[in-house]
């Protein structure tokens, strides 16, 4: 794999669409628009859990349109209110990095089309809220993604390629996961205040409309917690849903790997069976802190952070601690400058973007456990953390 593309925005026109019948039948024609149908379901008898989940939450997806004077691009988004709060990716609203002020259209799984606008983004993990005028959507059931199984089934719905109301399946591949990306903010958003580099190979640039990451925050760079899964997500699923076999939101999905060259626009592949969601319990709390305070917190250790590996002489993976601040949470919680840290709370750190994306996955002033180890002895300490301001 040559890099990580955020599976965000595309333009351009659709080819053949399927749609509905009146009778239940699939209706194949040919069409400019973008619009995909209702899902459609010909034989109950058989129809399988996917179908189940699919008929679930597809009328909770919707897909998202935004224009500014120079690109347009299509992302989706999950409804989480009745009265019409959408939770979607931050690079999906900003068509990635470039723009603050782009317009925003909603259409939702049935066909009308709204007029949306932006409440809030928080590019630290790449989650937006907008809102359309609305009062009878129908909001997704959050999955508690804690008690997820590596193994467990993953159904993604979005609009791949501007294709609304697609649907794929596959596992949950990998939890915990840390992925280290480019900002989706015109202006802000980097973890330059936890100072960790992350592991070889990133940070990746955000893909879309064919800019390859030319955004005014491309030096900026975030760590994201996630899930992986081999659930197919392409260019447009950005924002979608990852449901579970109950048709419950288990994470909202942000990125792909690419197996083209990050540095070759013209050669953008699709899924390579390697997606990235950011988990349904950080979704839940950063889209209701957006909703009722505007913006939301994130955690802060106070330590620039290493990879432990890099150390020719080290034992043990982990994120190396190269220095504490003064009146930090690290140094309150006694933690020292050449201590490596292998688990915050339940979640396994190997190197500096795990222990930076999995900080940022608690809210500010949030208390946890660290587990590290010094001088060849394992250790824990209780930390309450910082607040993060990026």
């Amino acid at each position: 794999m040559a890099g990580l593309v955020v599976a965000g925005l595309v333009g351009g026109g659709a080819g053949w669409l399927a749609g509905s019948s009146q009778d239940g039948g699939t209706v194949v024609g040919s069409s400019t628009s973008q619009g995909g149908g209702n899902l459609t379901v010909n034989d109950y008898n058989n129809a399988t859990v996917v179908t189940a989940v699919a008929a679930q939450a597809t009328p909770s997806v919707v897909t998202i349109n935004v224009s500014s004077s120079s690109e347009a691009g299509t992302g989706s988004g999950v409804v989480f209110s009745k009265d019409g709060y959408i939770v979607t990716n931050t690079h999906v609203v900003t068509l990635d990095g470039d723009s603050s002020n782009g317009t925003i259209t909603v259409t939702t799984s049935d066909g009308k089309i709204y007029p949306a606008k932006l409440v809030g983004t928080d590019p630290t993990v790449d989650l937006a809220v907008i809102k359309i005028d609305a009062t009878d959507m129908k909001p997704i059931t959050f999955a508690d993604s804690s008690d997820l199984n590596v193994g467990d089934t993953a159904v993604a719905i979005g609009a791949p390629l501007g294709l609304s109301n697609t649907v794929t399946d596959g596992i949950v591949s990998t939890l915990s996961r840390s992925i280290q990306v480019t900002s989706s903010a015109p202006s802000e958003g980097g973890d330059s205040n936890e100072g960790g580099n992350g592991s070889s190979g990133g940070p990746f640039d955000f893909w879309g409309n064919g800019d390859n990451g030319s955004s005014s925050s491309a030096n900026s760079t975030v760590s994201l917690p996630v899930i992986q899964t081999d659930a197919s997500i392409n260019p447009g699923n950005s924002g979608g849903a990852l449901l579970d076999s109950k048709g419950k939101l288990i994470g909202v999905n942000v990125a792909i790997a690419s197996a083209s060259s990050s540095s070759d626009s013209t050669s953008q592949s699709g899924s390579i069976g390697v997606g990235f969601s950011i988990p349904s319990n950080l979704v839940k709390r950063v889209a209701n802190e957006i909703k009722d305070n505007g913006a939301a917190t994130h955690g802060l250790l106070g330590a620039t952070v290493g990879d432990a590996a890099e150390d020719a002489k080290a034992t043990q993976m982990g994120g190396l601690i190269k220095s504490v601040s003064s009146g930090g949470a690290a140094a309150k919680a006694g933690l020292q400058k050449g201590d490596v840290v292998t688990k915050i709370g339940s979640a396994t750190v190997s190197d500096a973007t795990d222990l930076t994306a999995q900080v940022r996955y608690f809210a500010g002033g949030a208390k946890t456990t660290i587990t590290y180890i010094r001088g060849g002895e394992t250790r824990e300490a209780n930390v309450t953390l910082g607040t993060y301001k990026g």
